[in-house]
């Protein structure tokens, strides 16, 4: 296997969390990862939004800013820790005088705006349970997960309730309350105003005691196939968010630090929310949709040290950046407060790692979680040097194998028992074994979809990977996105990362298009930088690099191009839409396709 490494960075403005891997792995225990938490006072549990704010205040740092929202008319509004604990103490009340209580199910259905924050950690106090939607769902998804989640309250904006929720009231007996943040709730029936409750609440509130074991969070996958599955995660998940934003993010108290993901999936929650607020760091917190000048702005402006985007996000930036010469629009912005790049969304291609640092002054790092696991579990790290286009390594805490697969992709179970890959190199299916505090504690309400996710004492991630002899990990595809073809499994974002490696080539989303003799055959679509057009040359051209890259097994026997490939709102190439387009099936549910409301 070869790869180029991006050395670490010899002299880094701040010392990194974790600069020599063996010994951090060596000397961490979760144990000693929950004891740096403060918990409730009195030793009354462990609840996470105490952690996220109260403690801060308690400990003198009231004054520090928490939020620094920038609104889409460029104003900004900054919130301090104190201003937070107060706001969020109001929440908790209006949710009890609502009769809202322990593991009461409160839903928002919200953008990047500051009352997100407030509901968000109002809720945790109150010991309800959050379950964050994606703002950009249709009326159906949106009514599907509120039935699932059993909700209770919903937050929401005027508009969002008008387009998406009011049509579906009455097959939602269960959601009680409406509350809507914005103006027009006194026009709208059966919804309250979120302003004036809060308005007439104490703006102090005893957190009541809080196992570790009490759910917090609810987070539904994004149910492409299937029925969406609500991940339960609890409390204790608190311990998780802390150290890895410590050790995969590097943040450090005093960072300016800003994640791009919609706060409706796992990644704008755990990361967008309440991680950095337990570090205390200034969340930067961007209501408008995406922009290249407007991000460079940003990063320039709120002077943003520690940034956590998504691949899609990178690669558009990328297209705006000629890929030899001048490098005009990031080059006018002063970004030397940024010290720290990752991603996460979909796995990283080695040419956004290598763009990062040679346009931005900074490698991109990329790293590997999902909804279920709650928190980072591969990563590549700030004092560490990257192998461009690995996942990274585990986290200390986090054991990781390889397991040999079966004939479907997935891991080979026989009699319970799965077998460990041992040769370096060898393609599997990736497995965690269970124990780290934001792992999910079954999906809701579905015990048969949640014993299914486990076998012999390993969780199943359900992605292929494969891991060099010096423990990296390299991702190889989905299991149900595998192509089968002429007896060859071909992992699609291995052919991806090989066209992206092409000057041309700003992104590729490749399927399996059905073929009566191969089973199916590689089939890429591709998007061109600026300066190349699409027609019969370059796709020659194309075939002919892919073929060199991969081997004729496993290279593109046909390309498409196609300048807007869809994605998800957390930043991966739908190849469910792309197959289902190529062979006329239905798309079904697009409601997390990316749109013009936003970005990653």
């Amino acid at each position: 296997m070869s790869w180029q490494t991006v050395r670490k960075d010899p002299a880094p403005r701040v010392p990194p969390n974790l600069d020599d891997y063996d010994a951090a792995r060596a000397a961490f225990s979760w144990s000693a990862a929950r004891a740096e938490l403060d918990g409730l006072p009195g030793g009354q549990g462990l609840n996470i939004a105490h952690e996220a704010v109260d403690r801060h205040v308690a400990t003198g740092r009231g004054e520090a800013l928490a939020l620094r929202c920038v609104g889409r008319d460029d104003t900004v509004t900054c919130v301090t820790y104190r201003e937070l604990a107060r706001s969020t103490a109001r929440f908790a009340h209006v949710l009890r005088e609502l009769g809202v209580g322990r593991g009461d199910r409160v839903t928002t259905l919200l953008g990047r705006c500051p009352e997100l924050y407030t509901v968000v950690l109002g809720t945790l106090k109150n010991t309800s349970v959050l379950c964050p939607l994606f703002s950009a769902f249709g009326p159906d998804p949106v009514a599907q997960r509120l039935r699932l989640g059993d909700a209770r309250v919903l937050v929401t904006t005027a508009e969002l309730y008008r387009r998406k929720v009011a049509g579906q009231r009455e097959r939602l007996p269960g959601l009680r309350h409406v509350l809507i943040v914005d103006e027009g709730a006194g026009e709208l029936p059966g919804t309250l105003a979120y302003d004036a409750l809060t308005a007439a609440a104490p703006d102090t509130f005893a957190i009541p005691p809080t196992s570790p074991d009490d759910m917090a969070l609810l987070h539904f996958t994004s149910g492409t196939t299937g029925t969406p599955k609500g991940a339960v995660h609890v409390h204790e998940a608190a311990v998780a968010h802390f150290a890895t934003a410590r050790y995969a993010l590097d943040l450090h108290p005093d960072d300016v630090f800003w994640c791009t993901a919609d706060p409706g999936w796992v990644t704008g929650m755990s990361y967008g929310v309440v991680a950095p607020l337990m570090h205390g760091v200034t969340v930067v917190v961007d209501e408008g949709d995406f922009d290249a000048r407007r991000w460079y702005r940003i990063l320039a402006e709120q002077r943003v040290g520690v940034w956590y985007t998504a691949p899609t996000a990178l690669r558009m930036l990328m297209r705006t950046t000629p890929r030899d010469g001048p490098h005009d629009l990031p080059g006018s912005f002063d970004l030397h407060a940024l010290r720290f790049i990752a991603s996460v969304g979909e796995p990283l291609n080695p040419e956004a790692v290598l763009w990062g640092r040679d346009v931005l002054g900074l490698p991109v790092h990329d790293n590997w979680w999902q909804t279920e696991t709650g928190a980072i579990m591969i990563a590549n790290f700030a004092g560490c040097d990257i192998r461009a286009g690995s996942m990274g390594r585990p986290l200390p805490g986090v054991e990781a194998t390889v397991l040999r697969r079966g004939e479907d992709g997935r891991a080979l179970v026989a009699d319970g028992r799965v077998t460990e890959v041992q040769d370096p190199g060898e393609e599997g299916e990736l497995a965690l074994r269970p124990g780290w505090p934001s792992m999910f504690r079954g999906y809701l309400h579905d015990e048969r979809r949640t014993e299914a996710a486990f076998a012999d004492g390993w969780y199943l991630t359900g992605d292929l990977v494969r891991r060099d002899a010096d423990g990296w990990y390299w991702f190889v595809g989905r299991a149900d996105d595998v192509i089968k073809s002429a007896g060859h499994l071909i992992g699609p974002f291995e052919v991806e990362s090989a066209l992206m490696e092409h000057p041309a080539v700003a992104e590729a989303g490749v399927i399996g298009r059905p073929d009566a003799v191969a089973g199916n055959v590689v089939k890429a679509f591709v998007s061109l930088r600026p300066g190349f057009e699409p027609g019969a040359p370059i796709r020659r051209e194309l075939l002919a690099f892919g073929r060199r890259r991969l081997g004729p097994a496993v290279a593109p026997r046909e390309i498409a191009f196609d300048q807007h490939l869809p994605h998800t709102r957390s930043g991966k190439v739908m190849r469910r839409l792309l197959r289902a387009r190529e062979t006329g099936l239905p798309e079904g549910d697009t409601s997390t396709l990316e749109s013009t409301e936003g970005s990653a």
